[in-house]
């Protein structure tokens, strides 16, 4: 008995796998939903926070270097989404985007959120404390009663606040992006 002839120009592995799932607008237009507004707004406070917390010469390594690499990876990561979004390369990679944008929106949240508490209590520890006499040799320290303070001047100090503030918005625009990615996700 002979085989059924077989058409060689239909390959059945390439037509068995689901076409990409994404429910946001390709291109430029994307840029114009609120979700690809967010992006950008994620991406813009992102490096605000990467560009202070770099400049205030990392005071605390320990609890800055956290955010250091939250601040830098979010901001290079978000960057690939959008770029991925806007030049329309996202359609040719066969995936559920909209389950992976909650997914990566949800992991960002929180090591964001981390990021941003780590950020506020390297500013709030330094509670108060005063260099009061600094020579090249003596170094006095008056501080508020309390176990762990850090020695910021005042320009780290306020450029601490600042890194805090942006970080507080960047893990909002995170969370606004994982609420409207799950929405649109569970449609």
């Amino acid at each position: 008995m002979s085989e059924p002839a077989t058409n060689p120009a239909v390959n059945p592995a390439a037509t068995s796998f689901p076409a990409p799932t994404i429910s946001l607008p390709l291109g430029r237009d994307v840029l114009l939903t609120y979700s690809g507004a967010l992006v950008c707004l994620e991406i813009f406070f992102g490096g605000l926070v990467w560009i202070l917390v770099a400049s205030s010469n990392v005071p605390v390594p320990l609890l800055q270097g956290w955010v250091m690499f939250v601040s830098v990876t979010a901001f290079f990561v978000s960057s690939a989404y959008l770029t991925l979004l806007v030049t329309g390369l996202a359609d040719r990679i066969t995936t559920d985007w909209n389950f992976l944008d909650v997914v990566y929106h949800f992991i960002a949240l929180l090591f964001y959120f981390g990021a941003f508490v780590l950020e506020a209590a390297t500013t709030a520890a330094n509670g108060g404390a005063h260099i009061t006499n600094s020579t090249a040799s003596v170094l006095c320290i008056t501080h508020p009663r309390g176990n762990i303070f850090t020695v910021l001047n005042d320009r780290q100090y306020n450029i601490n606040v600042a890194a805090t503030v942006f970080a507080c918005l960047v893990t909002l625009c995170y969370g606004c992006s994982m609420v409207m990615g799950f929405k649109r996700w569970r449609k």
